[in-house]
């Protein structure tokens, strides 16, 4: 299933601050100015250097980082090029886990749940490393049950109920995604690359974190 674009030639909020089209913006904000505007290697070039950016000397650039990562849903439905897509998504699976929404962890779940549905592998690879990324928080109060945690952190009750839609969600997208011929497979990685395989990969790691016990609730 390809998302499509909502607006075909609409102008970004990051665009309109100028064009990079030339030498990389050392900015998180440059970077992904570049991302949206200019042409498909410099594109490219500016996804990568996201992550180079991000582990080197960036001057403390959370609060833009922040920006971007809430405004990451509105700016991908301006984008028409595919290959700005692969660009844009892949750049903010790099930022995702300093989104600063901790208490707010299921945020772009929707967003994400039709990335796992992309017909572009990359894009699907980059959603699924997302929803990793807030299931170890999740499932903290379940791996560490004794283990005494502050007021900032999310209540398990909270916790317990994205669990359970999570959980629920990906069950109905695989039960639509569902082909007799994967009865064959007994192991996910060993199933053939496509969105079934995407939301099994999540839904794995999911069960993994949880635990027998936890998940057996879901199964009743």
């Amino acid at each position: 299933m390809r998302i499509e674009s909502k607006h075909s030639r609409s102008t970004t909020h990051l665009q309109r601050d100028g064009h990079a089209q030339g030498k990389l913006t050392e900015t998180f904000t440059g970077l992904f100015r570049t991302i949206l505007s200019a042409d498909k290697d410099q594109s490219r070039k500016a996804a990568r250097e996201v992550r180079k950016l991000l582990y080197s000397h960036h001057d403390g650039q959370y609060q833009d980082i922040v920006a971007i990562i809430e405004r990451a849903p509105e700016e991908y439905a301006k984008i028409a090029e595919d290959f700005r897509q692969e660009n844009f998504v892949m750049a903010i699976s790099v930022l995702y886990f300093l989104h600063n929404r901790e208490n707010d962890p299921d945020f772009l779940f929707p967003w994400l749940f039709g990335f796992l549905q992309h017909e572009n592998g990359n894009i699907r690879h980059a959603a699924v490393r997302m929803f990793e990324h807030e299931i170890g928080p999740l499932t903290r109060h379940i791996r560490f049950p004794d283990e005494k945690f502050s007021a900032h952190h999310l209540p398990s009750e909270h916790a317990d109920r994205i669990i359970f839609t999570l959980f629920a969600n990906l069950n109905s997208l695989e039960a639509d995604l569902w082909k007799p011929t994967y009865k064959r497979y007994k192991f996910v990685s060993s199933l053939p690359s496509g969105a079934y395989k995407s939301a099994q990969m999540v839904t794995a790691r999911l069960a993994d974190s949880c635990g027998k016990q936890y998940m057996a609730r879901f199964l009743r």
